[in-house]
């Protein structure tokens, strides 16, 4: 994988741009520390722009919480270089990923979806077409090793400053930029912020939103069999998990019973497991001891499995919630301070990171005072569709398996419960396929009423979970290929703008290329001889953003000033 580029030079500065015993001033102030932030921290100190983050954690998370990386997520972290190292992280690289559907862990089971190991993904990743035509298949990783990473690269950066055991306890709005207080958890120390920008990655609690008047929209307080009421969530350790059970290993383990329904996420391999059930009436988490959450495991299980308690909390499913608005003025707001999910898909963290890099480069190009006005407006016109569309997604997916419930009979000996297993069986198969195999909610996000998108007129196919028809109909991804000498097309985009000339008699471009030099952007040029690229892309010309998304394709560049204008949202389409 190629090392990546950075369009601007470095920018010498560890902390900050002008720093005092209690007195920053940054470009952008970022409230909250999970991967919304830190991957928004990345895709700014990566362009050069000073970046102060503060979260009131002491620490990047401990617990697992999220553990699926969709493909478009790990595009992105190839594209800042470290696919890899997440890649190698969480699971063992030979361990399966499958789903698999169980009575009880350690009784019958029902079905199961099967997936490839890490290492199966690095193999195959490279002969797959079509749908799953990508630089990066999914990786099943836990987020409190993500996090670690995604810190790690972010504090590498110069001019970016990352700070746990901080809260920001108030912020004003003024026309020249934002001035906030901070604040130590453990000791009240406080320090004043002075920022271009301020973003609100503070969690669901968001206390940016709520300053901002920002109220939710959609769905919440659903009620369900399964995924919809009070969970318990615990995390254990049981090294002996897997040879009581007698079932192969699987990465997400999901019960179907009448009493203890669950789903329980393998985080190390080796016996360290993110285990979730709803709790049932009657069932008080603040009266719940240790010996009681085991229990509760036990009960799943249908075993008894020397289990070590961890940490465990509460949380509610039968969210599908979005922001009335993705931020005002200098304030934006992203990952779960915009949008809430509940977790089936794993598509809450996915969605967050896609936030993150579309809010990222639009950030930078303000700071450098290249953006026009309709670009940082088109944040929010792009990224909150986007969220309402993955709520939706996910509320289908827990309505699937929520609203299936088990028949009496179901664990019973004999024809009666063996037909009924077989039954179960077959329809949390087909559950299994819709919730994980989801190129179309992977790869097809689209930004169709975008202002910065030099829409053609071409239609775009339809938005469906699991299958996704690549096409440079501007607004989407970029459709990926791998090219005859083995790389990757993302890998010869540049981290800005990248202008692809395809097929072997390629226009030059020369005004697309003056009229992005006139507006300062930082533009890479690709040549790709290939005919199939060319009519992959059913044009040879193709202006990529930094995010990926196609701005513009077409056959000349007769309105190249246009387009440049449009792209950086200096006009209207």
């Amino acid at each position: 994988m190629p090392r990546p580029r950075s369009a601007y030079p470095a920018v010498r500065l560890r902390t900050a741009e002008r720093e005092t015993a209690h007195e920053t001033t940054v470009d952008v102030l970022i409230a909250g520390g999970g991967p919304f932030g830190l991957m928004l921290a990345n895709e700014l100190g990566r362009r050069g722009v000073s970046v102060a983050l503060f979260d009131a954690k002491p620490s990047t998370a401990v617990n697992p919480q999220a553990n699926a990386t969709q493909a478009r997520t790990m595009e992105h972290y190839r594209r800042l270089g470290f696919a890899d190292e997440v890649r190698g992280l969480g699971l063992p690289e030979d361990f399966p990923t499958d789903i698999a559907y169980f009575t009880r862990f350690a009784k019958h089971e029902l079905a199961r979806f099967r997936l490839p190991s890490a290492r199966e993904a690095r193999e195959r990743v490279a002969t797959m077409s079509g749908s799953w035509s990508a630089a990066e298949l999914p990786h099943r990783v836990s987020q409190k090793y993500v996090e670690q990473v995604l810190r790690r690269h972010a504090e590498a950066l110069p001019g970016v400053s990352i700070d746990y055991g901080w809260r920001l306890t108030k912020f004003a709005e003024a026309a020249e930029g934002v001035t906030a207080t901070v604040e130590r958890v453990d000791g009240g120390t406080q320090r004043r912020i002075t920022a271009t920008y301020l973003v609100g990655a503070d969690g669901a609690r968001s206390h940016v939103r709520k300053r901002l008047g920002i109220g939710w929209t959609g769905e919440t307080g659903v009620v369900r069999d399964f995924f919809g009421g009070r969970m318990y969530a615990i995390y254990l350790r049981a090294p002996r998990f897997y040879g009581v059970v007698g079932h192969p290993p699987a990465w997400m383990n999901v019960t179907f019973n009448g009493d203890r329904r669950a789903f329980m996420a393998a985080v190390d391999g080796k016996g360290e497991f993110a285990f979730h059930t709803q709790l049932r009436e009657g069932e008080d988490p603040e009266r719940t001891s240790e010996a009681d959450a085991a229990g509760l495991f036990h009960a799943a299980a249908g075993a008894r499995i020397d289990a070590t308690i961890l940490s465990r909390d509460t949380w509610t499913a039968g969210h599908a919630l979005v922001a009335e608005r993705f931020g005002r003025g200098r304030v934006f707001l992203g990952g779960d301070a915009a949008h809430l999910f509940t977790p089936a898909g794993g598509l809450g963290y996915n969605t967050a990171v896609e936030d993150a890099v579309n809010l990222g480069w639009k950030l930078a190009a303000a700071v450098r005072g290249i953006a026009g006005p309709q670009l940082l407006e088109s944040y929010e016109l792009e990224r909150r569709p986007a969220a309402v569309r993955n709520t939706g997604y996910a509320r289908g997916f827990a309505e699937s398996l929520g609203r299936f419930v088990p028949k009496p009979g179901l664990e019973d000996d004999g024809p009666r419960g063996e037909q009924l297993r077989r039954e179960a069986g077959e329809y949390l198969e087909r559950h299994g396929r819709a919730e994980f195999d989801i190129p179309g909610i992977t790869f097809g996000t689209r930004y169709g009423e975008s202002p910065v998108i030099a829409h053609d007129g071409s239609p775009a196919p339809p938005d469906a979970a699991n299958s996704y028809e690549p096409t440079a109909s501007p607004g989407g991804r970029a459709p990926h290929a791998w090219l005859d000498d083995g790389r990757s097309l993302f890998d010869t985009f540049g981290l800005e703008w990248t202008l692809l000339r395809l097929g072997p008699a390629a226009p030059p471009a020369d005004g697309l290329v003056a009229a992005a030099r006139r507006l300062n952007i930082a533009l890479e040029l690709v040549d790709v001889a290939s005919k199939e690229v060319r009519d992959l892309y059913d044009a040879p010309l193709a202006l990529i953003r930094p995010d990926q998304v196609v701005a513009w394709r077409g056959s000349d560049d007769a309105r190249a000033d246009d387009v440049a204008a449009v792209a950086l949202g200096h006009a209207a389409r």
